[in-house]
């Protein structure tokens, strides 16, 4: 047998062909042979060859030839090439008479024979046929696993089993359902094995398994796992379709042409007996000869019918005798069962779908019919597989996974038994729809870090990504683009990365046990090898350098600590990793490495020990450093030392060792022996380096949790959040770094100048070592989010976790922007507001908070609730918000205004659930209905949104009457488009469309998963559903009715909570253990209107045509649905005849008046709706035949005659329809948010006895546009601030302050000989409409006050010769209007289709303007009859080659040319003689908002913060080119980068020299010439907390929101330093009194929100001292009067004594816990009759009205309390919300008097006499204080209101005087020492106040 190896095996390979498609059968006789003659397959070459295979050598197939019998090959009777666990035993089985394997056990995975022995063996089997004789045991289950081997190296599990209920597959797995088809009505028992099952013949055809279902070409076969329950006899392999009920005699006999069972395959058959009535023969996929597309079998009508069922491949189960004159599956006399692998056909072509049908059982037909074999008629099938490009580095999945990869799918592949002898047939199947494309969703990116540890991340070779983990989700991130890439295919969370030197291999491991780990090729991402490892669970990888060695670490099943190495070298060829060694031990490991000098060399440490380790001879081996003393240090990480020229040769043979305990050890490996020890101390005095100290019990040293060595640095990461680089003496720290949270790893880029860090936070970047800058790559949410939230406008959404944190993120980025934490309670569910800058969020607490992303603070806080909030949703136009809670109660919300209020609150209207889930509740699209689940599970409601009116009841149990289980609802959603569509998902895992009016059931969907869907989505056009099923994402066809086709997607290792698409539809968010943001590649379709979306027709005259013309008809679907107009439209001129060769379109537009019907609408919306002139009307017209110049064109614009009584429909329908959505782009002001209000009846003193007069504005509004304006020629220069105009003389710096706008100015426009500046501010507040003010320049007078727009005022522009203004409403207003400059009237009023972007004049035709827009650049002339004005329009599309992109921003060049930006950062050049576009260019990455021109250069300003300077001189010549022309010969000069985007810039006429303002509210001086950029005027960007002084008053200090510390000159008020901490705010802030020391030494301390004090040198410019004496964010800060001690309040009430000469926090005082402490002085104490000892008198005040006094001698550590003040709370708290502030301060002119604000229940100014120990003094306020500030001077006291005043009082007279000027709430007053000035704040407003002579004040 071993010797027929040659003429033999050539037979065999001939016989072994039958099987394949479309060859002949050759003769029986041959296959009888070949049985006969090699029965076994074996011979001991046979094995050899096998052994081979098992040792990964290349395989041969000849020898399996003509079959293998794997049992007796493989010897499992011995169980040395083969392994049983559990219950697994030899028997004799009756039936059969021969010894058989019982495998038997209630837990399948626990009991099992598997060949071979291990998972890095191999059988390498390559018959095609699999047999499997066995029997499933009675009303038991079972499973059989495969892994399949492909020919390109990929191993596919292929699963089979009765537990399963349906079929799934990823694109590494393949499970399929063996059913057994009885009578039983009980669906529990479907799945168990009847009582009477029979021995059973499995044919697997695995060739076509692979190939139909996988498209991939089979290999071998690698192993076999049989599990409990099921006796087994054996199993076959062979290359030859066998049928077992034929026999050698009976084929020989009869002579039929089908290959008989060899003898020993064979089931015995009683003589006259027939085989199929003892056995059961399952052929699958049906029939070997065929292909399975070529398959089709008909079902069991009559034959005259025709009808034939498009199914592919079925298992067969033949119950009945076969003729002996037909082959089996051609004519069958008995009864059949059919089971059901049904494919269904796509209808567009040739192309089989991965589309499941369950095929169900049918009628039983009298007499059993032939089913003759159909073909198809297409010729090249294309097989849609799901393959690993499906999801980017998906891959081999774990052998143990029960998620999918990408399943597609709508409904089951079962494998069908038969139990009895009842004949089936199939049904008729139809077609599926397939999506487009497949797959429809890609991964994107994920928001992420850790997961199982957060010490996992790696550099790559170059230096250039980062590779670390997320969940299941292994990432490579690029560290200059941060473009992602991912490696998919772990189940379970990654416990422990390691990447090899050459970037070739990187292993991955994960939590779950037993571990399995992974190899993947880097580059690719492909995974090479997935085995099973021998640990429970792994916790440390590390590669070799070569990548030919892998070790890790972990703990077995009893918790001992295992090290195993793994031979990977042969996993790139093809081949298996191998286990060298294998090693128990009894002591700790922290951290194993390989030397990546020599790879069989290793290093461990841990608790008390580091070992050295050596591979040799296939063992490992170990031996202890002797540590001395310091044998019980816990030591945490290690690292070999690099040769000093940074290459990877041993340097000196020196390994790091750190500890917990701050110790560092050098140890020499050569010699095994500590060379020196080191410990590293927190702190150090000064002048003393940090050496190698030989007292170690000084103090404790820094807790060092990792480090790592470059060839000439050490870089330590330590548990107090520091990143400290040191010498390799460790001398000195050279660079540290400040982090969040404990560092958890760190590592040296292969450069050495990036040093990677991550922290236990979650939060992973580097340090970029030569410029000292950090770079956040990745932050995290620590635990599973909950909810999620998107922004429309911003581009950012919101999530909530577990780990009590709120996180606001930028998802174009995926950076972290703002972070929300709160100890105490569960942020449950969030909101954003679509129109305002806030977002909701509900708590454990059952509070309902309103936060401002503008201060970051808490705008109005809630407490209805009683219970845990479940879900927080708001409607689409922004009036209401709902919240519900796990006790069942609906609360309802005004949310129209800033500070939303409770309208209703319902109890009992929801389910009782206990657990967020915020898809319980949901609004429609129209806003008006409100569905939610309740009030009890089984239950969905219906309300009407603004009366909580019920509408509809569902009792979701009745949807499914065949359960025998009650259902109940998971989640709702709203078809966005046609909100009559309600969508519910049900626990029996099924999304119900039902009928939101008559709640009629109109579509079911049914999941793949196991799992009910807890979150529903539907894309706004209605095309895809999503769902969150478990830990997958669900994807619906959704307009498909029948059957429709589903997708699912892996990637979360816990359940997803939330799915949603992103505010444009293009992506999709899904959050549970991380934040995953998928692509849609699904494209609408346009020449199809789609469900939910109403078609969008031609604009005409009718009513329906203005509506589709309102709301911005352009082929997009429609944002919000038009109410019908009962009035008749406004006549007007619409003309056919465009510009000669344009293509554009003519209208014209006539002004109304207001609209006097209000329909019940609240008169706060009307205003901020206020009625506007018509909509432009625009049709598209026919092309014109000439090309003459445009002068011949324009007599064909008709004039329209303006008429003022017309009323608007539109205006009415927006007030309906609620607030507009704001473009994408930044050139529209948005005022800031302002929670204060101004009042009208507060007088002021007369001008001249003012006692205050205003000196200086710090600060320039970067939230305008265009408010900017400068003058070389006469050196004009003004800006705005707030509601402010400030006039500037640059020579001088003295300011002139222009007052009188009532809210926030938006932007400015100087007339052409610079006489006349025009402003305009926002609406709300006092002013209902935007005033528009004219000014005097010289005088400096308002001349005129206009006013038209309703919202906000986006850009004016002065004509030519300065007859007329042009004023532009923004987005929301939608109106240009036109001003005589003469008498100030309102020429023309005109409403617009779409939002404006920008506007300008003409300069040589004072008659004609052009604006740039959304989808257009319109060309505007003016017509002048009589009295009368009108406008007419010519529109121009946006140019293709600017694709999707707005026109942003436009100016005029040498005539003809215009110059026009765009939001995609292209320039484009017009020719407005013609109208048309000839040249564009790419001028920048981002939106280009400002553009100026002048002669042949230009200047183009973007939000990327970019400025740049363009040679266009060649520009003219490229016109004659027409569109010939290139845009090569344009280029760019010069660029210089700014602090923001840039929104204004004033250029000279030789763009030489220019000023630029920023959004970072700078405004710079530009010098084209030097290439320099130089702040004029600079602000903070965020809220001013605190501004104090130095004792001589030379400079002052301002700390703000932004992190940033200013120093400034008091005299000249200009920036000298600034001290900027990122990701932190500064919120308080104090300056060293003159007891400290000599004026060199002074100090300036700040206090941080993350509980941090730091102290900056003034004269060094640096920092001195960081200390973290509190947990919470410092509120108060103060010196004592020595300068030696600081007192120091936080959030929480408690209030820190620190001595900054020794960094130590010494007491702490908690009296005031609970409340925010909000004041915190310190004066001497110079009064002996207060009773108490001490050198200082101080005070803290707290947020709960109290007021504690104190006298301290900290030298002596002496400090008691004098007194206790305690107010009640004001009566208004409750209604506003928000308590004033209680502020007190001691009284500079008598010391032992406290005056206090903020205390009691009325607006007033408290006097306390510490002496007589009661108030002596009352002074009514008009409000109540925001601020408080005392002059010891004039004894004079200001006090700051919300009300935007502030009010002055002589405390000697009485007297008081009020004063304003600015644009928000007063928060800040302060007097410097001398009382010569008084600073003021707003938000980031600074306003700088000249006390006056102290003559008497006269006022209120």
């Amino acid at each position: 047998m071993a010797g027929g190896s040659g003429a033999r095996p050539a037979r065999c390979r001939l016989v072994s062909r039958p099987g394949s498609p479309g060859s002949e059968v050759p003769p029986a006789s041959l296959t009888i042979r070949c049985a006969e003659a090699r029965p076994a397959g074996g011979g001991e070459g046979a094995r050899r060859a096998a052994q081979d295979w098992c040792s990964g050598g290349v395989p041969s197939a000849a020898w399996q030839h003509p079959f293998l019998n794997v049992f007796k090959h493989f010897r499992v009777d011995e169980w040395k090439r083969s392994s049983k666990e559990g219950d697994v035993a030899v028997v004799t089985d009756k039936v059969l008479k021969s010894a058989v394997y019982r495998i038997r056990g209630s837990v399948s995975a626990s009991n099992y024979i598997q060949l071979p022995r291990t998972s890095t063996q191999s059988l390498g089997l390559t018959g095609r046929y699999l047999y499997v004789l066995f029997r499933p045991l009675p009303t038991k289950h079972f499973v059989i696993h495969l892994d399949v081997s492909t020919e390109d190296g990929q191993v596919i599990r292929v699963s089979f089993s009765n537990l399963f209920k349906d079929f799934k597959s990823s694109a590494t797995w393949l499970q399929f359902p063996f059913v057994f088809e009885t009578k039983t009505p009980r669906r529990d028992l479907a799945g168990v094995t009847p009582p009477n099952a029979r021995w059973t013949c499995l044919q697997l055809d695995l060739r076509d398994i692979l190939m139909f279902y996988l498209s991939r070409h089979y290999g071998h076969l690698k192993s076999i796992r049989l599990c409990a329950s099921l006796l087994v006899r054996n199993l076959y392999t062979s290359d030859v379709c066998f049928d077992p009920a034929v026999t050698v005699t009976e084929a020989r006999r009869a002579k039929l042409p089908v290959n008989p069972v060899p003898r020993e395959m064979a089931f015995p058959v009683p003589k006259g007996e027939s085989w199929h009535d003892h056995y059961i023969h399952v052929r699958f996929p049906s029939d070997g000869s065929k292909a399975p597309y070529e398959q089709v079998e008909k079902r069991h009508s009559p034959p005259e019918t025709g009808h034939v069922s498009r199914c592919l491949s079925h298992p067969k189960v033949f119950g009945k005798p076969l003729q002996s004159s037909r082959p089996p599956g051609v004519q069958i006399s008995g009864p059949i069962l059919v089971s059901a692998l049904g494919k269904g056909i796509w209808s567009g072509g040739p192309r089989v779908l991965m589309a499941h049908v369950l095929l169900q059982p049918c009628k039983v037909p009298s007499v059993p019919r032939l089913l003759p074999d159909v073909s198809l008629t297409y010729k090249h099938p294309e097989v849609s597989s799901v393959a690993a490009s499906s999801i980017p580095g998906q891959h081999p999945s774990s052998w143990d996974e029960t998620t999918d990869a990408h399943a597609v799918g709508g409904g089951r592949h079962v494998l069908a038994n038969k139990s009895s002898g009842v004949p089936m047939a199939l049904e008729d199947l139809g077609s599926c729809k397939l999506f487009l494309p497949d797959p429809v969703l890609r991964l994107k990116g994920v928001i992420g870090f850790g997961g199982h540890s957060t010490q996992w991340a790696l550099w790559t070779k170059d230096g250039m990504a980062v590779v670390y983990p997320c969940h299941a989700v292994i990432i490579v991130l690029q560290v200059d683009t941060r473009q992602q890439r991912f490696f998919l295919g772990h189940t379970d969370k990654v416990s422990a990365l390691a990447l090899d030197g050459s970037d070739t291999l990187l292993a991955s491991a994960q939590v779950q046990p037993p571990s399995m780990v992974r190899l993947w090729d880097f580059q690719t991402g492909g995974c090479l090898s997935l085995f099973r490892s021998p640990l429970h669970t792994i916790c440390s990888l590390s590669f070799s350098g070569s990548g030919a060695l892998l070790c890790g670490v972990g703990k077995d099943r009893h918790g001992r600590t295992v090290v195993v190495a793994w031979g990977t070298d042969q996993v790139g060829l093809g081949g298996e990793v191998a286990v060298l060694a294998k090693v128990h031990t009894d002591f700790d490991i922290q951290t194993f490495r390989i030397a990546f000098f020599d790879e069989t060399r290793m290093a461990s440490c841990g608790r008390g020990s580091v070992r050295l380790w050596r591979l040799r001879g296939g063992a490992l081996r170990s031996c202890a450093v002797d540590l001395g003393e310091y044998c019980a240090l816990e030591l945490t990480d290690l690292a070999f030392a690099h040769a000093l020229d940074g290459s990877w040769a041993p340097s000196g043979s020196i390994l790091f060792v750190c500890s917990h305990s701050g110790h560092i050890l050098e140890i020499d490996y050569q010699r095994m022996a500590v060379q020196h020890i080191r410990r590293l101390l927190p702190t150090q005095s000064p002048g003393v380096p940090l050496t190698e100290k030989q007292n170690f019990s000084l103090g404790s040293g820094i807790a060092i949790s990792s480090l790592s060595v470059s060839s000439a640095t050490c870089a330590v990461g330590s548990e107090d959040g520091y990143l400290r680089l040191w010498p390799l003496d460790f001398s000195s720290v050279l660079l540290e770094a400040d982090h969040d949270g404990p560092v958890s790893s760190v590592s040296f880029s292969p450069d050495g100048l990036r040093v990677l860090s991550t922290t236990t936070l979650g939060h992973l970047g580097f340090l970029d070592v030569p410029s000292r800058e950090y770079t956040v790559l990745a932050r995290s949410h620590m635990a599973p989010v909950l909810a999620l939230s998107t922004e429309q406008n911003r581009g950012q959404m919101a999530t909530v976790s577990l780990d009590h944190t709120v996180r606001i993120w930028d998802l174009t980025t995926l950076q972290q922007l703002y972070d929300f934490s709160s100890s105490e309670e569960t942020p449950c569910a969030v909101a954003f507001h679509p129109t305002l800058p806030n977002f909701f969020c509900g708590f454990s607490s059952g509070a309902v908070r309103s936060f401002s992303l503008e201060n970051s603070g808490v705008l109005v806080e809630h407490t209805r609730h009683r219970g845990a909030i479940t879900s927080l949703v708001i409607t689409p136009d922004g009036r209401f918000l709902f919240s519900s809670c796990s006790q069942g109660s609906l609360v309802q919300y005004n949310c129209a205004v800033s500070r939303c209020c409770v309208l209703r609150v319902a109890a009992n209207m929801l389910c009782q659930d206990g657990r967020p889930n915020p898809s319980i509740l949901a609004v429609s699209g129209d806003s008006c209905r409100l569905a939610f689940v309740g009030p009890s599970k089984c239950m969905v409601t219906v309300v009407e949104s603004a009366s909580l009116d019920k509408l509809l009841h569902v009792d979701v149990s009745t949807l499914n009457l065949a359960s025998n289980h009650l259902d109940w609802a998971v989640a709702v959603c709203f078809c966005p488009g046609d909100s009559g569509h309600l969508l519910v998902s049900t626990s029996s895992n099924k999304v119900v469309v039902l009928d939101a009016v008559s709640g009629h059931t109109i579509r079911k969907f049914s999941s793949v998963r196991s799992r009910a869907c807890s979150s529903l989505a539907l894309s706004e056009d209605a095309r895809l559903l999503l769902a969150a099923t478990g830990r997958t994402i669900t994807v619906w066809d959704y307009p498909t009715q029948a059957n429709p086709s589903c997708q699912v997607y892996i990637g979360h290792s816990e359940p997803v909570r939330v799915v949603a698409f992103t505010p444009d539809q293009q992506q999709v968010l899904s959050v549970g253990d991380a934040i995953f943001l998928w692509d849609v590649l699904a494209t609408p379709e346009s020449d199809q209107s789609e469900p939910g979306v109403p078609a969008v027709h031609e604009a005409g005259s009718s009513v329906g045509q203005l509506e589709d013309l309102a709301s911005g008809a352009s082929g997009l679907p429609r944002q919000q649905v038009p109410i019908p107009s009962q009035a008749s439209p406004p006549p007007l001129s619409i003309h056919d005849r465009p510009l000669e060769g344009s293509a554009g379109t003519f209208s014209t537009s006539d002004e109304e008046g207001l609209c006097e019907e209000n329909h019940d609408v609240p008169e706060a919306f009307l205003q901020a709706q206020a009625p506007t002139p018509p909509v432009l009307v625009e049709r598209e017209a026919s092309r014109g035949a000439g090309d003459g110049p445009r002068e011949t064109a324009k007599g064909s614009w008709a004039p329209a005659v303006v008429h003022h009584s017309q009323t608007s429909e539109w205006s009415l329908r927006r007030v309906k329809t609620g607030f507009p959505t704001r473009p994408d782009s930044y050139k529209h002001f948005t005022a800031r948010y302002k929670a204060s209000t101004r009042v009208k009846s507060v007088s002021f003193p007369p001008v001249g006895r003012e006692q205050l007069r205003l000196k200086t504005v710090v600060g320039y509004n970067g939230n305008g546009r265009a408010n900017m304006v400068w003058r070389p020629n006469t050196g004009f220069f003004a800006y705005t601030c707030g509601r402010l105009v400030v006039v500037e003389d640059l020579h001088s710096g003295t300011q002139r302050h222009w007052l009188g706008h009532p809210q926030e100015i938006s932007t400015l426009a100087l007339n052409q000989d610079g006489q006349v500046l025009a402003s305009a501010s926002c609406c709300g507040g006092t002013a209902a409409r935007c005033q528009i003010r004219i000014w005097d320049v010289p005088n400096g007078i308002c001349q005129h006050l206009l006013s038209h727009h309703d919202t906000a005022v986006q850009a004016l522009t002065f004509s030519p010769d300065d007859e007329f203004l042009v004023t532009l409403g923004d987005y929301a207003d939608l109106t240009l209007a036109l001003w005589s400059m003469a008498t100030y009237e309102l020429l023309s009023s005109t409403r617009l289709p779409e939002p404006v972007h920008g506007v300008a004049f003409n300069p040589w035709d004072a008659n004609e303007l052009i604006c740039v827009g959304t989808s257009a650049i319109t060309f505007w002339l003016l017509q002048h009859h009589g009295t009368d004005t009108s406008f007419q329009v010519h529109r121009e599309p946006v140019p293709e080659e600017l694709g999707a992109s707005e026109l942003t921003s436009l100016c005029y060049g040498a005539s003809p040319l215009l110059y026009c930006g765009s939001s995609s950062g292209q320039v484009c050049v017009w020719d407005t003689g013609t109208g048309r576009c000839f040249l564009a260019w790419e001028a920048d990455e981002g939106e280009i908002g400002v553009l100026l021109c002048s002669g042949s250069r230009l200047v183009s300003g973007s939000n990327t913060r970019r400025l740049r300077l363009w040679a266009v001189g060649v520009v003219p010549e490229l016109r004659r080119k027409g569109s010939s022309a290139r845009s090569s010969s344009v280029f760019m000069e010069r660029e210089l980068t700014l602090d923001g985007a840039v929104v204004s810039a004033s250029f000279d006429s030789g763009m030489d020299m220019g000023v630029v303002g920023t959004t970072a509210g700078t405004l710079w001086y530009i010098s084209w010439t030097e290439g320099t950029s130089t702040r004029l005027i600079s602000g903070h960007r965020s809220k001013v907390n605190e501004v104090v002084f130095s004792p001589s008053e030379s400079h002052c200090a301002t700390c703000g929101e932004d992190g940033s510390v200013r120093v400034w000159s008091l005299a000249s008020m200009e920036l000298v330093i600034q001290f900027q901490v990122l990701n932190q705010s500064c919120l308080c802030l104090a300056w060293s009194p003159p007891a400290c020391g000599r004026p060199e030494q002074q100090q300036v301390v700040a206090g941080y929100s993350d509980g941090t004090l730091r102290v900056f040198s003034i004269s060094r410019t640096a920092m001195e001292l960081k200390m973290h004496p509190h947990r919470t964010a410092l509120t108060a800060i103060a010196f004592s009067t020595d300068g030696q001690t600081i007192l120091s309040g936080d959030k929480d009430g408690l209030v820190a004594i620190s001595r900054p000469c020794t960094g130590m926090t010494f007491r702490v005082l908690s009296d005031h816990r609970g409340a925010p402490i909000s004041a915190i002085q310190s004066t001497s104490k110079e009064y002996g009759d207060l009773g108490v000892e001490g050198a200082d008198l101080w005070l803290a005040a707290s947020g709960d009205q109290r007021v504690s006094i104190w006298a301290s001698d900290w030298l002596q550590d002496r400090c008691e309390l004098l007194e206790w003040l305690s107010f009640p709370a004001p009566a208004t708290s409750e209604t506003l919300g928000l308590l004033p502030p209680t502020l007190a301060a001691f009284c500079p002119w008598d010391r032992a008097i406290l005056v206090c604000v903020g205390l009691g229940a009325h607006e007033e100014v408290v006097f306390y006499s510490l002496r007589q120990k009661q108030v002596v003094q009352k002074t009514p306020l008009p409000f109540f204080a925001m601020s408080l500030s005392l002059s010891a001077g004039a004894q004079l006291m200001v006090v700051g209101f919300a009300e935007c005043m502030l009010r002055l009082l002589d405390c000697v007279s009485g007297t008081a005087q009020n004063f304003e000027g600015h644009d928000d709430s007063v928060h800040l007053c302060r007097f410097t020492p001398s009382g010569r000035l008084l600073f003021t704040a707003a938000h980031n407003e600074i306003l700088v106040w000249e006390v006056t002579s102290p003559e008497p004040l006269l006022g209120t």
